[in-house]
């Protein structure tokens, strides 16, 4: 069994479209979903009740994550961004090249909704190739992780007291023991809600000195880069 688990807060908008992604999936293997909710204000609950998804009380993402992975009955988990879509193949796919390299755990790249071809293109400098380059001396992973539960319970599940890139942090410590990769034979299609207002550079160039504060001092525990849950359409 895979246990899904999305960190939402107010995501009425986009959770139906990621839980009927998941519900159109050609894979054949049992699934439950898991939604692990801050106290949304919408009917981000309503919704999930409607599509028969456990709920769990959520919090900033490292805290939901763990929160859902604490009752999931699956050997593997997928953690996942409410404002993601899966395509059809997607989890067929994911799993039959994380059997076939003999995966601990995984993350996936990235294709936004209704990109233009020079979008692309951005995307592919400012992410895709740095990736493929420091993977082997920097393991990253965004939005959406699938691992063997064991190991993310080995190695304690996500830091709850990260508040910006606990998702990086979460990659490395997972693969100093164990094997992580990208999957490469498929793809997840999201949202670009995260760049409307302030375009793609910003969003990229303050990851990319977040990766390099954590080289040099460690995880981020302080808010010195003004992280705000799910603040995109506001």
């Amino acid at each position: 069994m895979i246990s899904i688990i999305i960190p939402t807060l107010n995501e009425e908008k986009y959770l139906p479209k990621l839980l009927r992604s998941i519900k159109e999936q050609d894979f054949k293997e049992e699934l439950e979903i898991i939604v692990a909710d801050a106290n949304s204000e919408d009917k981000t609950r309503e919704i999930a009740k409607k599509f028969s998804c456990k709920i769990v009380e959520g919090g900033l993402p490292a805290k939901a994550r763990n929160e859902g992975a604490k009752i999931a009955k699956g050997d593997f988990l997928l953690f996942i961004d409410a404002d993601i879509v899966l395509p059809k193949d997607f989890l067929s796919k994911a799993m039959k090249e994380f059997s076939e390299q003999g995966l601990d755990g995984a993350s996936f790249f990235i294709q936004f909704i209704g990109q233009s071809s020079w979008e692309k293109k951005l995307v592919d400098v400012l992410y895709k190739c740095p990736v493929k380059i420091f993977f082997r001396i920097w393991p990253v992973g965004s939005m959406i992780f699938l691992t063997k539960k064991g190991v993310h319970q080995e190695i304690h599940g996500f830091d709850e007291e990260i508040l910006f890139l606990e998702d990086v942090d979460y990659t490395r410590r997972f693969s100093k023991n164990h094997k992580y990769r990208f999957i490469e034979s498929t793809e997840i299609l999201a949202s670009p809600r995260r760049f409307r207002t302030s375009g793609l550079i910003k969003p990229y160039s303050k990851i990319f000195i977040g990766n390099f504060y954590m080289l040099f001092f460690g995880p981020i525990k302080t808010n010195i880069f003004n992280y705000k849950f799910n603040h995109y359409d506001k």
